[in-house]
Formats: C-alpha cells, sequence, structure tokens
C-alpha cells in the first residue's frame, strides 16, 4: 500500500492505493478544504492557513499510521512554492505530523498530473491531448501525443489568487484572457509542426474546478470519481453552468448537489479560465478527469521506494 499527499493551494488531499500494472487501485481517499493561500502576503503563509492545514495533516498521519504503507510521498505546490516562510512551514509538517513535505517545482507538478490523468487510460490515447490543472494558486497546462509530453508550463492562474485579489469581472477576464494567449501561442506553433489543428486536440480538465462542473451538471450529491472520469461537457452546458451559479450567493452556491463546501466563492474564477481555455483552443468540449497529480505522486512511488521516516 502506497500513501500520497497533495498539500495544495487551497485544499490538502490523502490518497491511499496501489499500482497495478501502471494502473491507479484507489484504496481510501481523504480531502479538505484548508485553503493555504488564503490571505497569503509578502512575508508567507498566512497563521491561519498553516493551522488549518497543519490540522488536516495530523488527520491524515492518524489515518496513515493505522494502514500497513510502504512508502509515502508528500508535495507541496505553488502556495508553499511561493511562500516566504516555506522552510518554517516544511519544519512545522515534519515536527507536528512526523510527514516530510517536498516542495515539487510547476514542471514536475506537471508531469505528475499528466502521468495521473493518462493513467486511467489502458493505453495511450490516440492524438493529441492538452491536459490542465486548476489550482487554488497556479494552474499547469501539458501538451501530450502518445504519452510523450510536447510542452508543459505551470503558470499564475490560481483560483484562490484571481478571487481574492481580482474580485472585478472584467479585471480578471483579461488577466486570465491574456494568460491563456501566451500559452496558445506557445503551444500553436508546436502544433502546427506536427499538422495539428487545435480541434483536433482532446482537451482534458483536472482538479476540483473540473470535477465539480460534472458533479455540478449530474446534481451528484455522493460525489463518485467512477462517474466523473471520462465525463464530456461543452461549451454552452459550462456557460450555463456559469451563468446559474452567478446568480446566487456563495451560500446558495453550495447548496447545490455538486458543490462541494468551501468552494462557492472561487468556483467563477476557475469557470472562467476553462471558458477561456475552451475559446481559444477552439475545443468541442471538455472531458473532465478525477484523476491528477494525486494519482501522478502515487505512480512515482511505484518503482522508487520513498519512506517517509
Amino acid at each position: 500500500m502506497l500513501a500520497a499527499i497533495d498539500i495544495g493551494s487551497n485544499t490538502v488531499r490523502l490518497l491511499l492505493g496501489s499500482v497495478v500494472r501502471g494502473q491507479v487501485v484507489p484504496s481510501q481517499y481523504v480531502r479538505r478544504i484548508t485553503r493555504l493561500k488564503g490571505g497569503q502576503t509578502d512575508t508567507g503563509l498566512s497563521a491561519e492557513a498553516i493551522e488549518r492545514t497543519l490540522f488536516a495533516l495530523k488527520e491524515f498521519s492518524e489515518i496513515i499510521s493505522r494502514q500497513p504503507i510502504d512508502a509515502i510521498r508528500v508535495v507541496g505546490t505553488e502556495a508553499v512554492r511561493s511562500a516566504a516562510n516555506r522552510r518554517d512551514f516544511v519544519a512545522r509538517v515534519l515536527n507536528e505530523t512526523g510527514l516530510r513535505l517536498e516542495i515539487v517545482s510547476g514542471d514536475e507538478e506537471a508531469s505528475l498530473s499528466a502521468s495521473g490523468v493518462c493513467s486511467q487510460f489502458a493505453a495511450p490515447v490516440a492524438g493529441c491531448l492538452l491536459v490542465f490543472d486548476i489550482g487554488g494558486g497556479s494552474t499547469e497546462f501539458i501538451l501530450l501525443q502518445q504519452g510523450e509530453i510536447l510542452f508543459q508550463k505551470s503558470c499564475q492562474l490560481g483560483v484562490v489568487a484571481l478571487s481574492e485579489s481580482l474580485s472585478d469581472f472584467d479585471h480578471r477576464h483579461n488577466f486570465i484572457s491574456a494568460a491563456i494567449t501566451e500559452i496558445f501561442s506557445t503551444v500553436e506553433p508546436i502544433l502546427k509542426q506536427l499538422s495539428i489543428t487545435p480541434e483536433m486536440i482532446t482537451l482534458i480538465g483536472t482538479a476540483g474546478t473540473a470535477t465539480t462542473l460534472a458533479a455540478l451538471d449530474m446534481q451528484m450529491s455522493d460525489y463518485d470519481w467512477r462517474l466523473v472520469n471520462g465525463y464530456t461537457l461543452d461549451l454552452n452546458t459550462i456557460q450555463s453552468i456559469y451563468n446559474r451559479l452567478d446568480c446566487l450567493t456563495v451560500a446558495e452556491r453550495e447548496e447545490l448537489p455538486g458543490m462541494e463546501p468551501g468552494r462557492g466563492d472561487l468556483i467563477p474564477a476557475g469557470i472562467e479560465i476553462i471558458v477561456e481555455i475552451i475559446r481559444q483552443f477552439r475545443a468541442a468540449q471538455l472531458t473532465v478527469s478525477d484523476f491528477g497529480l494525486l494519482e501522478g505522486v502515487l505512480l512515482s512511488m511505484s518503482t522508487i521506494s520513498r519512506p517517509n521516516d
């Protein structure tokens, strides 16, 4: 049994499972919204956000201690990467939970996410895939062909940061549009070289915004990753969901089947990112993946033992 923990900008997640012939076999999954990036300043992560996150990690450590775990890997992403007090945070995680936190780069985060997404398929998907992982502090983009990474980039498009610092729709839209335009302008020459038009790309979204859209569309009271994996949404459906949410308060949004408590104020910015990606890449639809970074972390341990003691 392997244990993977992802300390994200908005959520902290634990996955227990194994890897069988390159496929992730989940055993137990736990997630807690701690909004680690919430209130982050030039001095670093806020004291309140650190305490919320440590509380969740202590719970995860307890769960792990009751299982026959062969290896553990704990990764921190953009919120930890960019924090001025990241060393103090890493030290506190070790001292108070016994977990060794590894801060991964944006490139490694992208690679792990792509690995996790691709693991849901029994064989490499034909053609090109553009995988994007919208997090609380950043969004990772990965272009793949037959499982080979052609392009990857982590950019500063995170739903926590956008929601807290750019609450005005026009300013936020302009910021998102400029970032996606830069990604598209970098990817387009690669596609031309391969004689691939944007319409030929399979667009795959992973992480909270994409999975929440699928859950909302299915009115899923009890979240089931098996139904979410591979679920498809077109632009009209996504825009319709956005328009419905935009008329509601945060509390009203979080009462909807499929909406996770703690995500109601963040979902508009996340959907705006997805809509802009679909428009600029001229995609017919979005394919949702419940698998992503966490599964990639689990896969990374399948051949390399990473004891956490």
